[in-house]
């Protein structure tokens, strides 16, 4: 799905959904995970011939008048992940992540998602940057994501807070080595940022859920582009 601008027209990453920032563990505030769905849960392609991966479970189903192919795999390991990370869409998906993915596959309701402008500003830049770097504001963050360009890792290495990169393989989307790649980043990160205060979070609602994490050294960027066995 192409990227769109909200209802009133904003440019500005805005939030939805009961999710409470002030949710900390004994480190502090958990680490934001921006998740992408097409290519991360919603999957595409077909493994080739002498791909060791296991395909991932999971079903079809019409979104918006749209065949999907939605991994349960996926969707168990963002659960998992919920429990040390603040889930939050960045997706061109935008709010219908609340409207089918709960439904569809038992994903946390009230999740923020972000809205995305059709012409982000910045030439060479992801379409994406812009907002996810307004939302996060300082906070420690990991994204996992299917097309992740030099873009993104230019960013992240210039980043003052933890930063990491994720990349999938859209014919898996999220997997078990992703997954304990994003936990172990955020078992890291705990004791580092304690005592540290959450800065807040331009054009937000309060968020979602929370957790603890670190990537890199001196706060610089960890960068993963594994793609992983569910």
């Amino acid at each position: 799905m192409e990227p769109k601008t909200g209802e009133d027209g904003q440019r500005a990453g805005v939030s939805t959904g009961p999710a409470d920032p002030e949710h900390s563990t004994a480190s502090g505030v958990r680490p934001l995970l921006m998740v992408d769905i097409d290519g991360v849960i919603s999957l595409f392609g077909v493994p080739g011939r002498g791909d060791s991966q296991a395909p991932p479970r999971g079903s079809l189903h019409s979104v918006d008048g749209m065949v999907h192919f939605l991994s349960a795999t996926a969707a168990a390991h963002l659960l998992e992940l919920s429990q040390v990370y603040e889930l939050v869409w960045a997706s061109g998906w935008e709010e219908r992540a609340e409207e089918h993915l709960p439904r569809l596959l038992g994903l946390p309701a009230g999740l923020p998602y972000l809205r995305f402008d059709r012409e982000p500003g910045g030439s060479g830049s992801h379409w994406k940057l812009e907002v996810i770097e307004r939302f996060a504001g300082g906070r420690a963050l990991a994204w996992v994501d299917d097309c992740l360009n030099e873009a993104c890792h230019r960013w992240a290495a210039e980043r003052e807070s933890p930063t990491l990169l994720v990349a999938t393989d859209p014919r898996h989307g999220l997997t078990a080595r992703e997954t304990e790649r994003l936990r172990g980043w955020a078992a890291a990160l705990e004791g580092v940022c304690a005592g540290e205060d959450a800065p807040a979070r331009e054009g937000a609602q309060p968020a979602g859920a929370g957790a603890t994490g670190v990537g890199g050294t001196g706060g610089r960027a960890g960068i993963a582009s594994d793609t992983a066995a569910p």
